[in-house]
């Protein structure tokens, strides 16, 4: 596949951690969105940090200026911006086990310019549509925005 490359903003969000590896992302996901009223107009995110003990995965949700942090009781974060290698996943639903290796794949493929002190992130689109963002230093390649 090919790759391009984005400029991709700081993103405040709440997040909910992942218990490795049972019961894993899908877990943390059903939590994060327990809290939430509701989930039109959400933009949802999952952000795997290498960590010297192993990955550690959090589900996360951009916060909305609607939000009252005392009420939803979720960790707050942010995911960093900066330049990122872009992979469009179409229907990810189907292939959720694939998803480790995509990323193991695109970290190969980028491994001069990758740059490890910020996280992988998933952006879930749509139902339809994911997008693999791997950081990568800023002298790697052009960016259009994200």
């Amino acid at each position: 596949m090919v790759d391009s490359f984005v400029e991709f903003e700081d993103v405040p969000v709440f997040r909910v951690r992942a218990r490795m590896p049972n019961p894993g992302p899908a877990a943390a996901f059903e939590e994060l969105e327990s809290k939430l009223g509701t989930m039109r107009g959400r933009r949802f995110y999952g952000t795997m940090w290498m960590t010297d003990t192993g990955p550690e995965y959090h589900a996360c949700v951009a916060r909305v200026a609607t939000d009252d942090p005392s009420l939803l009781q979720l960790a707050e974060g942010v995911i960093p911006g900066g330049r990122y290698a872009r992979r469009r996943v179409p229907d990810w639903e189907k292939n959720l086990a694939r998803l480790p290796a995509e990323f193991e794949e695109m970290i190969r493929s980028h491994s001069s310019e990758y740059d490890p002190t910020r996280p992988c992130i998933e952006f879930y689109r749509s139902q339809s549509e994911l997008l693999m963002l791997v950081p990568v230093h800023r002298s790697a390649h052009p960016s259009t925005p994200a």
